[in-house]
């Protein structure tokens, strides 16, 4: 798995650095009309699965049409499956809420935000907290159980636990997790989730509150609305709002963040393609 791992990021790196020469050349009417061939799948052991991101386009149709997902019955309150493959766009337009207290933050990181897919900490392996692990994953799954709703994560390979059974939010939270401490309880067809006390590492600060919104609307389609308040970091709530795919005839892998890895990874394969170890918007030289 660490070989997988480290092909996705190779194929990324190696996408990036050839970026510039790329879109420096008109495209010409044959490139246009020319069809893109299909990236081979990875292809998983016997009576084994994908994950969510080792399908390819055509394995995602192929699933799509053997568990005949347009058509199957779904319960609204069964939020069970694995879900997305890349996160979810979450962020966009926040520089207009930001706060003075914000900017200053950002400002003394040399212009990079916390708020951001990718930071020079998770770069360095930091768990990348909650909301982050929902705008950058490999893929996640609800599991359902009497008492609480588990989300697992591929990538860091970590999960959130949301307690359903009807405790409420600590007002002073004893510790701050990257994760939040998360409570759920269903409105209707609507799975609402609040989350307080996390770690000021997770996003913008420690002072973030989260509600989301999470509602079936048929067996393959999760809609899903993220606020975020943190009166410390914004000036009104920043509210998202995406739909999730479904990713059937998969199952999640196993994708940590090793040091010793991404210390390997900086020096014989970011370097050799770069002339320098950082990657690009990590902002970090190794």
């Amino acid at each position: 798995m660490r070989s997988l791992y480290m092909l996705f990021v190779t194929l990324i790196v190696v996408a990036a650095a050839c970026l510039s020469s790329g879109l420096a050349q008109a495209p010409n009417a044959a490139n246009q009309a020319a069809v893109k061939p299909i990236p081979p799948s990875i292809e998983p052991p016997p009576g084994w699965k994908r994950c969510p991101r080792c399908q390819n386009n055509q394995d995602r149709k192929d699933a799509a049409a053997k568990y005949d997902v347009d058509h199957h019955p779904f319960d609204a309150h069964d939020l069970s499956g694995v879900w997305g493959y890349d996160g979810a766009p979450f962020g966009q337009g926040q520089a207009a809420l930001l706060t003075d207290w914000a900017k200053q933050q950002i400002a003394a990181r040399g212009g990079l935000s916390p708020a951001l897919r990718m930071t020079p900490e998770t770069y360095k392996c930091d768990p990348p907290g909650y909301v982050r692990l929902f705008q950058y994953n490999y893929g996640f799954e609800f599991i359902t159980l009497p008492d609480r709703v588990l989300q697992f994560f591929e990538l860091t390979h970590t999960w959130r636990t949301i307690w359903t059974d009807g405790r409420k939010l600590p007002v002073d939270p004893p510790e701050p997790h990257f994760m939040g401490w998360n409570v759920g309880h269903w409105e209707g067809d609507t799975f609402v989730v609040e989350a307080n006390g996390f770690d000021g590492r997770a996003w913008f600060s420690d002072e973030m509150r989260v509600v989301e919104r999470y509602k079936r609307l048929n067996y393959g389609t999760i809609d899903v609305e993220l606020t975020v308040i943190d009166p410390k970091a914004y000036t009104k709530p920043l509210v998202g709002h995406d739909t999730i795919k479904l990713v059937p005839d998969t199952e999640l892998s196993e994708a940590f963040c090793a040091p010793s890895d991404a210390n390997d990874f900086a020096d014989k394969v970011v370097k050799p393609l770069t002339g320098t170890s950082t990657l690009h918007g990590a902002g970090i030289q190794r």
